[in-house]
């Protein structure tokens, strides 16, 4: 599967996205040929985390949310930890740019906690999705099925449960992307 020619946006929230869910869909996205784009809210660099609470490695923010919009992409990955999805979700940018992914019929891919950021873009009505456990009556409240399953596809929103799910999420991630709208 290649993504050859394909430009991908990958969201980072400072000192609060869990490091293995936002390093290896970016690897996964890049070995499969794809262009990746970090996102975040200033521009500079990021630090992830590991267990919402250890520090994680530092990366360069390509573009502010400012500097972007969902034309731009082919994709979008949001990776989870609790404090990561939380900021990006409390940022009107953020979600804005997220909701624009789905109005235009773009693939998204959400794992763990990331599924926080879709409720707030009011997106889930009727769709099936999965996510980390203690997000499921918020997205039923939302509109949205969860199911517990390792990774759920449903008309290109790409979702997963947490880290243990990394690889078969970045398979339907590079899949769905491939794919297209």
């Amino acid at each position: 599967m290649t993504l050859e020619g394909k430009s991908v946006a990958i969201l980072i929230a400072p000192r609060g996205t869990e490091e293995p869910e936002f390093s290896k869909p970016k690897q996964a996205v890049e070995d499969a040929g794809g262009k990746v784009t970090v996102v975040s809210f200033e521009p500079g660099k990021a630090r992830t985390v590991n267990g919402d609470l250890d520090e994680g490695g530092s990366y360069t923010i390509d573009k502010t949310f400012s500097d972007v919009k969902a034309d731009d992409f082919d994709g979008l990955v949001v990776p989870g930890g609790t404090v990561g999805a939380d900021k990006l979700r409390g940022s009107d940018e953020a979600i804005g740019f997220i909701r624009a992914f789905f109005d235009q019929k773009k693939p998204v891919a959400a794992i763990c906690h990331a599924p926080w950021t879709l409720i707030e873009a009011d997106v889930l009505k009727g769709r099936t999705l999965t996510s980390y456990p203690t997000l499921k009556v918020d997205i039923e409240n939302a509109g949205g099925t969860w199911t517990d399953e390792e990774v759920v596809v449903d008309n290109g929103l790409v979702t997963s449960r947490d880290p243990d799910d990394l690889p078969a999420f970045c398979a339907k991630l590079v899949e769905e992307i491939a794919a297209g709208n």
